[in-house]
């Protein structure tokens, strides 16, 4: 980037990027489309990667690589998952290295770590980039099916198979994923004393885990930011005990849940069901509910499940460390007219979430006439017995 760009850029930082395309420029020196890029980039980073946001030298990919890439928060992650693997993190090999973010908080945890993408330009950026960054990384442009062939052993190898088909249309089965990891499953363990793979959270994790071989299952990392689940990893080794069992951790920011008997949650289950009335109310973080660990949650924290099919908990004592939302129950009505209009109608607004009923948001919001917003939420569900309720809560902070 020439001074002239690099100036640009300086001088609309915070400038809408569109609005910059339509205005053009009038300056020759000034790459405006290499500029434009840069500022998008920047914009980005400072929300999704602040630690890069600080330095100026860093250069951004166009947007769809800036889109796919992993968060800070998701990479820093990572790199506790991988600092727990093993006590001699030798080497490191990223074989889909991307615009690579999640190699640039691995790397250095490992005395040698090495950047493999097959798209030239980006091993372009990661030669700058991690120069700038301080990181001493090899960066190899080669096809990574190719590379893996020919490569010494690594203590981890990490791979984020691409999601997208020829036709640039999302795809979610791990079979479709490039490069295709069951395929090279074999080859990947006999590299690698771990391999850590990074999939849709899109992805049915236990299907996951049955295609990959549950006897290569180390751990499963269901990630999530602010309650919306972010990534699926999978840790694999040859390393297993016959007799040991794959953990599950389902991640929401700061909180981790962990379920050590992975083995039994393959396939779906029921949890302990309860009566109302209660107290309090419970609803699961995003990892939770799509590990779909019901029965490990009411067991270990003495809460209930209303049914079935709602994935909503309720306990007459206050559970201050739930992984999910807290509420305090006001009141529960049935759909009788009476009813709602003693306990539910009055409220004039409220937020409103059903979890196995009958009605969508907007129906039920219609019917009731209730605005949206205000500090009750109503959970419009089915109880064990087939009635519907709904719950007046107060969330709990």
């Amino acid at each position: 980037m020439n001074e002239a760009t690099l100036q640009y850029v300086r001088q609309h930082a915070n400038d809408d990027v569109r609005q910059l395309a339509l205005r053009g420029c009038k300056t020759p020196e000034v790459d405006l489309q290499q500029a434009l890029q840069q500022i998008a980039g920047r914009q980005t980073a400072g929300k999704k990667l602040p630690s890069w946001a600080e330095h100026e030298e860093i250069l951004y990919p166009p947007h769809l690589s800036m889109e796919q890439c992993s968060s800070e928060q998701t990479a820093r992650y990572k790199q506790s998952v991988c600092q727990a693997l093993t006590e001699k993190p030798e080497t490191l090999t990223d074989l889909t290295g991307g615009f690579g973010v999640d190699f640039s908080f691995l790397a250095p945890l490992f005395q040698k770590s090495t950047y493999v993408e097959q798209q030239e330009h980006l091993c372009q950026l990661a030669r700058h980039n991690f120069n700038v960054l301080g990181l001493n990384s090899e960066v190899v442009c080669a096809n990574s099916t190719d590379y893996l062939k020919q490569m010494s052993k690594s203590t981890v190898i990490f791979l984020d198979p691409a999601r997208r088909n020829e036709h640039g249309g999302r795809t979610y089965d791990i079979s479709d994923c490039t490069p295709d990891v069951l395929s090279l499953r074999d080859q990947l363990l006999k590299k690698a004393d771990f391999v850590i793979l990074k999939l849709s959270p899109m992805l049915d994790w236990r299907k996951a885990v049955n295609d990959l071989g549950v006897q290569w299952v180390k751990e499963v990392h269901i990630v999530s930011v602010q309650n919306e689940c972010k990534e699926l990893l999978v840790v694999l080794t040859s390393h297993l005990s016959p007799i040991s069992s794959p953990h599950l951790f389902c991640v929401n920011d700061d909180h981790v849940f962990e379920v050590s008997t992975l083995t039994s949650h393959l396939s779906h289950f029921t949890s302990h069901l309860s009566p109302l009335p209660s107290q309090y109310l419970y609803e699961p973080n995003a990892s939770i509910m799509k590990a779909g660990c019901f029965d490990e949650l009411a067991s270990r924290l003495s809460v209930s499940q209303i049914a079935s099919n709602s994935h909503l908990f309720v306990s007459d004592r206050l559970i201050e460390d739930f992984p999910g939302r807290r509420f305090h129950i006001k009141a529960i009505s049935s759909l009788n007219k009476k009813e709602l209009k003693e306990k539910v109608l009055l409220l004039g607004k409220a937020n409103i979430a059903v979890r196995n009923f009958p009605q969508t948001v907007a129906e039920l919001r219609k019917r009731l006439k209730l605005s949206d917003g205000g500090e009750h939420y109503i959970f419009a569900t089915t109880l064990a017995d087939g009635n519907h309720v709904l719950i007046v809560c107060q969330q709990l902070f």
